[in-house]
């Protein structure tokens, strides 16, 4: 009999991450046309991408024959002025999550824990375990500050924290006062990653929940800071993220990042996309606008929700709703949400869409509701 291969053991326990279902793939399983199926599971930004950035990629497509800068100068000295930092306290990433895994690689290991949220951005589970770094999660679904502290005061061995503010997949968020109290009572050897994914969001929706990277790597140097491109300015194909930290910091993550990690269109792209922040604000204004839409149609239906401050809305259904089963029937029917049940929640999460495509979203779960 062949001997089977082994692998490192850490890995055995681990669920590979699922993103959310292509479009292509919904065709070929149900024989749906593409211009009738919506996709609302990857919080894309459904208004597509600057027309700049566009043209920026066409132009400079006789370059992908080049290696990209690795000093990313151009992105970097961008990003420092829109954030009133140095490109020392910078570093990108092919999205925020490999930053994440920078970060984690760099400060946790078989003895030293990683503290999440119950529910939150399943990279960080994996990330920790491909390490064997313990996982310590609250017991509370959504970020319960008083449970972190509790979590991390009964556990010295905790290296990293992560704060996913706002929370994906669940949407909730924490005020900017609750944040600060809460890392001034951690220890400055523990590293707290504050993951804005979605904080263009956040920062529009009330002023309050505005994270500012400078101020906070400022307050906290044990902190560090992520952001991405990949959702309000519309560039998920591109995998372009960053991380904000204390120099010391950068300088740690810099150790454990590949060369070239950054393609040279994306870099483009995300450079170009910074210049344009009037496209971001009327995407995010648009968001909030349509996403009112869904807050009514939850009451209207009395189904529960989550008060979202990002690009999506999760809705949480009782006994009555099985959330694998509804987001099935919607498939079936050409429409493409995020099932929570992987998550241990009854619930799905619907990206927020163009208003024709939220409108065909409410016409057809009506009809799965009563069916």
């Amino acid at each position: 009999m062949e001997k089977k291969m082994q692998f490192n053991p850490e890995l055995a326990e681990i669920k590979t991450y699922e993103g959310g279902k292509p479009i292509e793939l919904v065709m070929r399983e149900y024989g749906i046309k593409e211009e009738e199926i919506v996709k609302l599971a990857s919080n894309e930004n459904p208004n597509g991408v600057s027309p700049k950035v566009v043209e920026a990629v066409q132009n400079s497509a006789h370059k992908m024959f080049m290696y990209p800068d690795d000093a990313m100068v151009t992105l970097k000295s961008g990003l420092a002025k829109q954030f009133g930092v140095t490109q020392e306290n910078l570093i990108i990433g092919a999205g925020s999550d490999e930053v994440i895994n920078f970060a984690i690689r760099a400060k946790a290991n078989p003895t030293q824990k990683v503290l999440t949220a119950g529910v939150t951005f399943a990279m960080y589970d994996i990330y920790a375990k491909q390490i064997a770094a313990p996982v310590i999660k609250t017991t509370s679904q959504q970020h319960d500050l008083a449970e972190f502290l509790a979590l991390y005061k009964a556990n010295p061995d905790i290296a990293v924290i992560f704060l996913c503010l706002p929370n994906n997949p669940l949407g909730e968020s924490l005020s900017r006062a609750e944040v600060y109290e809460f890392i001034a009572q951690v220890d400055t050897e523990t590293l707290v990653v504050v993951d804005g994914a979605y904080q263009e969001y956040a920062s529009y929706k009330d002023s309050d929940y505005k994270i500012d990277p400078s101020d906070l790597i400022a307050t906290f140097p044990n902190t560090l800071y992520l952001g991405t491109f990949s959702k309000a300015y519309g560039l998920g194909g591109m995998r372009v993220g960053y991380g904000i930290g204390a120099k010391e910091v950068i300088d740690t993550l810099y150790k454990v990042r590949p060369p070239f990690n950054v393609t040279t269109l994306s870099l483009v792209a995300a450079t170009t996309a910074l210049e344009d922040q009037a496209f971001v604000n009327e995407a995010v204004a648009l968001n909030f606008s349509e996403m009112e839409r869904y807050e009514t149609f939850a009451k209207e239906n009395k189904i529960d929700f989550i008060k979202s401050y990002t690009n999506f809305i999760t809705l949480i259904f009782n006994e009555n709703l099985n959330s694998k089963e509804v987001a099935q029937l919607l498939l079936k029917k050409g429409i493409i949400v995020r099932d929570l049940t992987s998550y241990g929640v009854n619930a799905i999460r619907i990206t927020i869409g163009t208003p024709t495509q939220n409108s065909k979203f409410f016409e057809t779960f009506t009809k799965v509701l009563t069916a």
